[in-house]
């Protein structure tokens, strides 16, 4: 079978990015064959095409890690699947393209009443989310949570998993534009992140604890939401958004700028002040499918709204999605739909 995907020759530049025809290898016996129908990005994408994700390969490969599509052929052992089945699902790179062989274990049904850009916006986002703030996290019921770039898909849905253990969220932003939307999805508090903001955030708590705090950020925004913890507070990186560039390559001097505005902790400060720093990439993850499809039951069960679709794109627009997505201007989950 034929097929087209964005391949990454090199990385270092979106410049790199091709569309190619290629042939796809037959279905395993444990796979489906899914001609995917919508792409939704990530930041990891970005990271990987840069050349600065150390879990992706260097060069020929097809970035992406999450997908939506139509089951068009399964290999003999796959019995929990049929063909025209809808399904979403996450890949380990490899999701820019317009047909994939994936094992059955990483592909779940797409709701009924979900379209396919919304099946394609939700799996990456919600175990995210999700996985921050409950075994990383420790959420409890009725706790504070501030959660950085809440306008943003990890956010959305951090901000509706945390409200469903009665937490008081505060949601932050880059842009005054983003402040409605965040405002619409329930959070309690909002802040535009600015040079005032450790006390714009001592305002929003009113007194509270600040248990759990939710960044992608990093630098001076990150430190100040650490010093902010009440303690026993936990402080979960996931990302590093400030690291991104608009451009098609790098910005060098960015990166050895905000490397070196990173937060260092010293762990008899972690001790004295009895407050945790923890990290993770969810790509680490990829290879513990149980764990994956246990939070995948646990999430479904919370019976979640819909993901939050904010611009879509086409196919032949793969770069121009990219480069928008990249301007931090989105607000929700950029889509890439095949028609």
């Amino acid at each position: 079978m034929k097929r087209w995907s964005y391949r990454i020759t090199k990385v270092g530049s979106l410049n790199n990015l091709k569309l190619v025809e290629e042939e796809l290898s037959d279905v395993g016996d444990n796979d489906v064959c899914v001609e995917v129908k919508a792409i939704g990005l990530n930041f990891a994408d970005v990271f990987t095409i840069h050349g600065l994700y150390k879990a992706a390969p260097r060069k020929d490969f097809v970035p992406g890690l999450e997908f939506s599509g139509v089951v068009i052929d399964k290999g003999k052992n796959v019995n929990n699947f049929e063909i025209n089945d809808r399904v979403m699902g996450s890949v380990r790179f490899g999701s820019y393209t317009t047909h994939l062989n994936i094992d059955r274990r990483y592909v779940t049904p797409v709701p009924e009443d979900w379209s396919f850009e919304e099946g394609a916006s939700f799996i990456v986002q919600a175990l995210t989310a999700y996985y921050a703030l409950l075994p990383m996290g420790n959420l409890k019921h009725g706790q504070t949570v501030l959660i950085h770039s809440a306008a943003g898909g990890v956010g959305v849905y951090a901000n509706r998993i945390a409200k469903k253990f009665n937490a008081y969220t505060i949601g932050t932003v880059g842009t005054p534009s983003k402040v409605d939307l965040v405002k619409s999805e329930g959070c309690d508090a909002v802040i535009v992140r600015g040079r005032n903001f450790k006390s714009d955030l001592k305002r929003a708590l009113g007194g509270r604890p600040l248990d759990l705090v939710l960044d992608a950020v990093g630098g001076k925004i990150q430190r100040e939401s650490f010093d902010m913890l009440a303690t026993t507070g936990r402080l979960v990186a996931y990302g590093l958004s400030n690291f991104a560039s608009g451009s098609a390559r790098p910005n060098y001097f960015n990166l050895a700028r905000q490397f070196f505005s990173l937060p260092r902790y010293h762990t008899l400060e972690l001790i004295e002040s009895n407050k945790s720093v923890l990290g993770f990439n969810l790509i680490w993850l990829y290879d513990r499918v149980d764990l994956l499809k246990g939070m995948l039951d646990e999430i479904v069960k919370l019976r979640l709204k819909k993901p939050y679709v904010g611009e879509v794109f086409r196919f032949d627009q793969m770069l121009q999605a990219i480069r928008r997505f990249q301007s931090g201007e989105t607000t929700g989950k950029v889509v890439v739909k095949i028609e």
